[in-house]
């Protein structure tokens, strides 16, 4: 029996990671409270709302046991197929795309729910494959038709970004679960082939643009570069110690485009400079190498290990790719960054995977009262 005057299920939760993710959702906040002239709501507000309800969500999801995970892999990914097929007959439209589903009470974003879904079908796939099977057709069709319907249903949204960062979750399984690796050579190859024609038969034309514009920005500072050519003026007119908090003039004066939700670390970057940047780098560091790969290697099976890795990769996807975006090294795609960005949707995204990597925390945790 433990003698601590803490309860053991808070005790217990791993605050080696919910420490510095707090302080990076705290930092996130005073970012906004900034963009926002200076009002906590509502951006900031909420932000702060949605982490500490979402965070209320990733521990109830951190004690559900392991079998509950397996059960609900098939008709998860089932439902969520119905919902991405009614968004496309009922969906509510905003910003040219068709992605909501009105609930009244909430508006839900199926596509952002999809992100993990997919790792977790795909590891309970990979689980019940016999590992004989593992190097035959068995164990990549079924599994390439489990990721093209909801592939196919989002990008026809149209919502290229998110389309990938359920793609890159799902081949961070796939390579996981120890396919053969020719097949991502071919599969590369095959990309290399298939990308130029999607490029002018498939993308829309904003999408098209958003591509000619990332090889040369300056050709459209004032259309379709100026996302981009704001942000890099955002970003480099910090330097080291930035212009201070409250003192950014891109945001401000509404140079800067979606500052509070894409573009929220290029305002960042302006106010704190590269130190912020560099604090923002490190708690990412801690939470999704040390922590969430660790988790991974420390699995308890197979099953266990292809699911923390898939959700750590799923969040890592989302940084890597809305960094990138913003320093001008990938194309526009619309992806807001992890626990910084406002938004509800992306915030409960990566709040399910991070309480699905504190269950598989948990399941490697032998001779515990709470997490045995």
């Amino acid at each position: 029996m433990s003698t601590s005057v803490i309860p053991d299920p808070i005790r217990l939760l791993p605050w080696r990671v919910l420490g510095p993710l707090t302080l990076l959702v705290m930092f996130g906040a005073t970012v906004l409270y900034s963009a926002g002239g200076g009002k906590m709501w509502p951006w900031a507000g909420m932000h702060l709302v949605h982490y500490v309800v979402f965070l209320g969500m990733a521990v109830v999801v951190s004690y559900l046991p392991r079998d509950l995970f397996k059960q609900a892999a098939y008709p998860l990914y089932g439902g969520l197929v119905v919902l991405l097929v009614l968004v496309e007959a009922v969906g509510r439209i905003g910003g040219g795309s068709q992605r909501w589903l009105n609930l009244g009470f909430m508006t839900l974003q199926p596509s952002e729910m999809m992100k993990p879904a997919i790792v977790l079908v795909l590891a309970q796939f990979y689980d019940n494959l016999p590992p004989q099977m593992t190097r035959s057709w068995r164990a990549l069709v079924p599994a390439l038709m489990l990721l093209a319907v909801p592939a196919g249903l989002v990008i026809i949204q149209p919502d290229l970004g998110t389309a990938l960062a359920i793609c890159f979750g799902a081949v961070v399984v796939i390579f996981l679960a120890g396919v053969p690796m020719w097949w991502f050579i071919g599969g590369g190859l095959t990309a290399a082939i298939v990308a130029p024609l999607a490029f002018f038969f498939v993308l829309k034309e904003y999408q098209r643009k958003r591509v000619t514009v990332f090889v040369n920005p300056e050709a459209d500072m004032l259309g379709a570069g100026y996302h981009i050519t704001q942000s890099k003026i955002a970003i480099g007119s910090g330097g080291f110690f930035g212009k201070g908090f409250g003192n950014g003039t891109q945001s401000h004066l509404q140079y800067l485009p979606e500052a509070h939700t894409d573009f929220v670390f290029a305002t960042m970057s302006e106010e704190w400079g590269m130190v912020g940047g560099l604090f923002v780098l490190f708690v990412f560091f801690v939470v999704l190498f040390r922590w969430g790969m660790g988790v991974a290697r420390r699995a308890p099976d197979r099953f266990a290990a292809m699911l923390a890795a898939g959700m750590t990769a799923t969040v890592f996807f989302y940084v890597a790719i809305n960094m990138m975006m913003v320093m001008g090294l990938a194309p526009v795609v619309g992806i807001p960054l992890p626990f910084l960005s406002h938004g509800g949707s992306s915030m409960m995204t990566n709040m399910l995977c991070i309480g699905t990597i504190m269950a598989v925390d948990r399941w490697g945790r032998r001779g515990r009262r709470f997490y045995g």
